[in-house]
């Protein structure tokens, strides 16, 4: 890959994704196949005046031979001092970068309640640092780049070397490196996210009518006070951070006990290195009260039960079916990705910031407003080029959205 283009993707990601202050502590967390791309930029992030740039390695093979081998009771516990870790520099104002870079199917071997108890006792013992996160107490930035086990998997029928240039292209499109100014490139594209907020923000819907072809026919209810957001978010003294790149979203919470009908998948969903695909679920005041998939049934089936958070929603989000990452026609197999290829629903936790004086709510007060709380916060997609949408205000009028897969207002 042509070194100036990494370059600027650095760069990007550096000073539009976490916008690093100076004398600001960076945790850059990467899978170690990911590392040249990481240290370009902890060298970015030091030019850009960090104080330290602290290195989160990650090593997805060792970590199957762990769920392969290691005796049973292991999966229920977490290092103290990997929690100490991400608390300590997560209370120092520290911003963290992710690599998202896994293969989609490196755990299809693994027993799934394995996977899940690790999720589970990891979520347990990083409430704290994962709520940080969530109420952006913390500038926090996810981005990604190609391994070669997953580019092999988007590009089945390329040689090893092509699939994964040609998965770096498509990256790099999708973040706008690829245009003369990719910073200028995103403030221009922020600005029409910003318009769609404000349109949606105006009409203060109080419940989403989703229908399309696949079988979706979802009513969601929306909460008093709720907010849509999307593109640059802002910590609590101000700073502007993008938390997702690539992002073409604009998103809410819904009320926790208002969601009814079912909802069908349009992408397959990558857990935790195992495939979840051609599934559905049933609602029922909130609650799913029946989940079926062709792929991945039992993954799903202990997604769903991790705790009861996650049997409700927590997340809306609206993303046009003729939209960039969408247009490529390319399946990522990567939930960053995807989701910003389809409108999206998410199990689990919502956002405390998508409802006003959200970040300043206790526990309490915040599930009195019917904002969902849960351990876990997992994206699936239900786009398609057929989905309707329709907006029902609060004095009854009902407004169409979406039409054949995108806004219906441009």
């Amino acid at each position: 890959m042509n070194n100036n283009l990494l370059e600027k993707y650095a760069q990007l990601v550096v000073k539009t994704g976490i916008n690093i202050q100076q004398k600001q502590t960076l945790v850059i967390s990467s899978p170690l196949e990911c590392a040249p791309f990481a240290r370009m930029i902890a060298e970015t992030a030091y030019k850009a005046g960090a104080r330290e740039v602290v290195m989160n390695w990650k090593d997805e093979l060792s970590a199957k031979i762990k769920f392969l081998q290691a005796p049973d009771e292991i999966f229920d516990e977490f290092p103290e001092w990997q929690k100490e870790f991400y608390l300590f520099y997560a209370r120092q104002g520290a911003a963290f970068i992710s690599i998202a870079a896994s293969d989609p199917e490196l755990l299809k071997e693994v027993n799934p309640e394995r996977v899940v108890r690790v999720q589970k006792a990891s979520n347990t013992a990083l409430k704290e640092y994962r709520e940080r996160m969530m109420s952006n107490k913390n500038a926090w930035s996810v981005v990604s780049i190609p391994t070669q086990a997953w580019a092999q998997k988007v590009f089945p029928r390329m040689a090893d070397e092509e699939a994964v240039e040609k998965l770096w292209e498509a990256i790099l499109k999708s973040v706008r490196v690829d245009t003369a100014d990719p910073v200028a490139a995103w403030k221009e594209h922020s600005r029409q996210l910003k318009a769609r907020l404000d349109y949606l923000n105006s009409y203060k819907f109080r419940l989403l009518h989703y229908k399309n072809s696949l079988g979706t026919d979802l009513k969601v209810e929306l909460p008093a006070g709720h907010l849509w957001l999307g593109g640059p978010e802002y910590t609590a003294d101000g700073t502007e951070f993008v938390a997702n790149m690539p992002t073409e979203e604009v998103f809410t919470l819904p009320q926790k006990t208002g969601v009814n009908g079912v909802v069908v998948s349009s992408k397959p969903l990558n857990y935790n290195g195992t495939l979840i695909d051609k599934f559905s679920l049933t609602f029922k005041d909130g609650r799913i009260v029946d989940s079926k998939a062709e792929q991945g049934q039992e993954v799903l089936k202990k997604l769903v039960e991790t705790d009861e958070g996650s049997h409700y929603l927590g997340e809306v989000a609206l993303v046009p079916f003729d939209s960039p990452i969408s247009n490529s026609n390319i399946l990522f197999y990567n939930t960053l990705f995807d989701e910003n290829a389809s409108c999206h629903l998410a199990l689990g936790k919502a956002y405390p910031i998508c409802i006003e004086n959200g970040t300043t709510m206790t526990g309490e007060q915040l599930a009195q407003a019917g904002v969902n709380d849960s351990m876990v916060h997992v994206d699936f997609m239900l786009g398609t080029a057929d989905l309707e949408i329709t907006g029902t205000t609060a004095a009854g009028e009902n407004v169409l959205v979406f039409k054949n897969g995108n806004f219906a207002v441009q």
